[in-house]
């Protein structure tokens, strides 16, 4: 089973990762990933941080002379920004502690874990919790990503993003999309494919951060040449389709997952809905057949049908204004303005990258399960043997 395991705070010595399942003999270098880290920090909108912080992955175990080795990969990320936060953040007790430290926040953001946390946890300072609680340890997840992403790659699967929405503002999708998605998405500040939205999208971002506003958006992640079979219907937590979206809504201020367009057909008849199904030869890893339209977005009763997976993730807007909204201080009982924390405008193309990244980790996931191996060779023969059985199916592999 592929396990993922992050720790670390926001403005602590370093993010870790710890990808625990990963097959040997998979090829991997530090530019894999960190090809990955450097997208995530891309996007017009963000804030200070991104220019202080230049995401490098270092592997402390399960890699060696460039191939994995079937032991947990740990990855270590350096919190650049942390020589700022040394006296405030310093694990050891200071002199004064317990009294608040410096940058101590007691007036909590609505939309936040900042109170629920302070009350959960029985803590004087959110800090405590909002460290954790930050956006910044996605960067973890995005290296783990990209190690899963390399071992898709090695059965031609490929995923990609891009932004549809963004601060009210709708994208247009070209169809067909690009060949290479996310090359015609990286080259747009915003991570879309409609150059006259982007446009429009610019000058909402400029007017929510004169404003001290903020503004969320829409994602569409789709997923290229997973075989049919993969998840499965017998039980409610094996199925693909719950468990990506659970995935996706992990990842922080996303409040909303679709597959494929799933809202607008629920407001359709089954006949404008279910895809039609028609002999295809030469596609092995789906059986020989096609669906017609892939409304299904690649799932059908938490099993991939063999068509790209097709995820949209929403993201609300982000919780730290700097113009703050009215909360109350948790020390004093008073009403107050929230607090103004460093923060971006809008981090939806970054939150892409990010979705890509938990979409790589639970196909990934997938397919070990489906396929097993301890080594990548093993797991190559246990798929090659599965698609060669299956593209005998139908009409014994005749179109």
């Amino acid at each position: 089973m592929l396990s993922l395991h992050t720790a670390g705070e926001s403005h602590g010595p370093a993010l870790l990762a710890i990808l625990e399942g990963m097959p040997a003999g998979l090829p991997l270098l530090a530019a894999d990933v960190d090809a990955d880290l450097a997208r995530r920090q891309q996007g017009y909108g963000r804030g200070r941080r991104m220019k202080i912080e230049r995401d490098a992955v270092e592997f402390l175990g399960g890699v060696r002379a460039g191939q994995t080795l079937g032991s947990p990969i740990a990855m270590r990320i350096a919190n650049l920004d942390w020589k700022n936060w040394e006296e405030i953040m310093d694990p050891a007790p200071r002199e004064g502690d317990p009294a608040p430290r410096k940058r101590a926040i007691t007036r909590p953001r609505p939309g936040h874990v900042d109170l629920s946390g302070v009350l959960k946890y029985d803590r004087a300072d959110a800090r405590d919790m909002l460290e954790r609680a930050s956006a910044r340890e996605t960067a973890a997840r995005t290296a783990a990503g990209a190690v899963c992403r390399r071992f898709l790659r090695e059965f031609d699967i490929r995923i990609a993003s891009h932004v549809i929405h963004l601060g009210g503002i709708d994208a247009r999708r070209p169809d067909p999309l690009p060949d290479d998605l996310n090359a015609a998405a990286d080259a747009s500040p915003l991570r879309t494919l409609d150059a006259e939205a982007e446009r429009s999208m610019v000058a909402a971002i400029d007017a929510a951060q004169k404003s001290g506003n903020t503004l969320g958006g829409i994602v569409e992640v789709i997923c290229w040449g997973a075989p049919v079979g993969l998840g499965s219907h017998v039980s409610w937590d094996r199925k693909l389709d719950g468990r990506l979206a659970a995935a996706l809504m992990s990842i922080p201020a996303v409040k909303g997952v679709e597959i494929g367009p799933g809202f607008e057909n629920a407001r359709k008849s089954g006949a404008e809905v279910h895809d039609e199904i028609e002999l295809a030869a030469g596609r092995a890893r789906t059986g020989n057949v096609r669906r017609r339209t892939n409304r299904a977005g690649g799932l059908e009763a938490g099993v991939t049908n063999g068509e790209p997976i097709v995820l949209r993730a929403a993201m609300k807007p982000i919780s730290t204004l700097m113009r703050p909204l009215a909360t109350v201080d948790f020390a004093t009982g008073e009403t107050a303005q929230a607090v103004a924390e460093r923060s971006d405008v809008t981090a939806v193309p970054a939150m892409g990258v990010i979705a890509e990244a938990m979409t790589a980790y639970i196909v990934a996931q997938a397919m070990l399960e489906k396929f097993g191996g301890d080594s990548l060779g093993e797991t190559k023969r246990n798929y090659d043997g599965y698609v060669a059985h299956i593209g005998k199916r139908v009409g014994g592999g005749r179109g």
